[in-house]
């Protein structure tokens, strides 16, 4: 039986020996139950994994957070709320599973962030306001958590198709699964719309209740089994081009940890943010060599008008979503005053990559 709450403070006083006649006490030990959104065997649960690991050996001891994968204890898009409850001390995900709580969150990881990747977004969190932001939106759901967003996603694929798609008419009709904002975007390009969990993308895919689908990078989608269920993977959209992470602790738990423990938790966050991205560029590129190599994965570039479609669409979306949410419109207005300059910098500065790529392997990409 589930108690309502999960969580359990271990502590353990043992002697450690006698010095001087004085028994020696061990370091209080508080011991979390945590669980991700995702299946066991995704790197995505993976990197929640490696966040734990990071502060269970800085803690020394002191403090242990175990992950347990998602369905554990709870259902994927019940993590929060489980989190909330104390059913769960902590959880790791992504803003956009809770799109239904409040459409604002989302805007944490879908759509094309106002021309922002996924660290400006983290910049934009942390120093335009954007973490403040969420805090509020937490407070006025009466939802008792902290959320530690951190750990860039790449630009995630269009996603994965029977046929390529060569224009925007060829997502209409089409049954398509994503989650968050990517919904509102994908059905009004004409997509029959579907949020699944990972674990059950392919498995629909296989039985044809989907026509398509995109979950979000090479090493995922081949663990999943996307490769399984199609053969043409469409690369670069809009949809998801900014997304993070989020790690959930029970406010009232973290509370209770020693202002050392709660310092080891945010620099852990922001340590395994960086890990994060440097694991993801080898697994990644690894796989997605594997994949066309060896697995016969036709990856195509998504055209530039299904791109523009998606940022029209995107228009659409937001300015019915800011209509209809007050806290939708201020979360847009604070990243386009971040974005404004941010993203301007960024496209002034940045080189061309794929003019020295070309240079030194002497092949054009097209």
């Amino acid at each position: 039986m589930i108690r309502s709450r999960r969580r359990q403070f271990l502590v353990s006083a043992a002697a450690a020996g006698a010095t001087l006649g004085a028994p020696a006490l061990a370091a209080p030990v508080h011991r979390l139950q945590f669980q991700s959104v995702w299946p066991a065997k995704d790197i995505f649960h993976e990197f929640a994994n490696d966040f734990t690991r990071k502060v269970n050996d800085m803690s020394s001891g002191k403090l242990r957070i175990d992950m347990l994968p998602a369905g554990a204890i709870v259902k994927p898009f019940d993590v929060l709320d489980a989190v909330h409850s104390g059913v769960l001390d902590g959880g790791h995900g992504s803003l956009a599973y809770w799109y239904v709580k409040n459409s604002a969150m989302a805007l944490w990881g879908s759509g094309p962030a106002l021309g922002m990747d996924p660290n400006m977004v983290l910049a934009w969190h942390h120093y335009g306001g954007g973490r403040e932001l969420l805090e509020e939106i937490y407070r006025s759901l009466n939802l008792d958590v902290v959320s530690f967003v951190y750990g860039p996603m790449p630009t995630q694929p269009l996603g994965w198709f029977k046929t390529p798609i060569t224009k925007p008419a060829d997502l209409r009709g089409l049954r398509f699964r994503t989650v968050g904002l990517s919904i509102d975007l994908f059905s009004a390009m004409g997509a029959v719309v579907h949020a699944l969990p990972a674990a059950e993308i392919a498995a629909a895919m296989d039985r044809g209740l989907l026509d398509a689908a995109e979950f979000n990078n090479p090493t995922s989608d081949r663990i999943l089994g996307l490769t399984d269920v199609a053969k043409v993977c469409m690369l670069r959209s809009f949809h998801q081009s900014a997304e993070n992470f989020e790690i959930l602790f029970n406010s009232r738990i973290l509370g209770v940890l020693s202002q050392e423990l709660q310092a080891i938790i945010g620099y852990a966050a922001q340590a395994a943010s960086a890990d994060m991205s440097w694991k993801a560029i080898d697994r990644y590129s690894s796989d997605y060599q594997q994949m066309r190599i060896r697995q016969g994965v036709r990856f195509e570039e998504t055209p530039d008008s299904v791109l523009q479609a998606q940022l029209d669409a995107w228009d659409t979306v937001t300015e019915k979503k800011s209509r209809e949410n007050p806290m939708f419109r201020r979360v847009q207005e604070s990243m386009r005053a971040f974005a404004g300059r941010a993203t301007s910098w960024q496209i002034d500065t940045l080189v061309d990559y794929k003019m020295a790529w070309e240079h030194f392997f002497g092949v054009r990409k097209n």
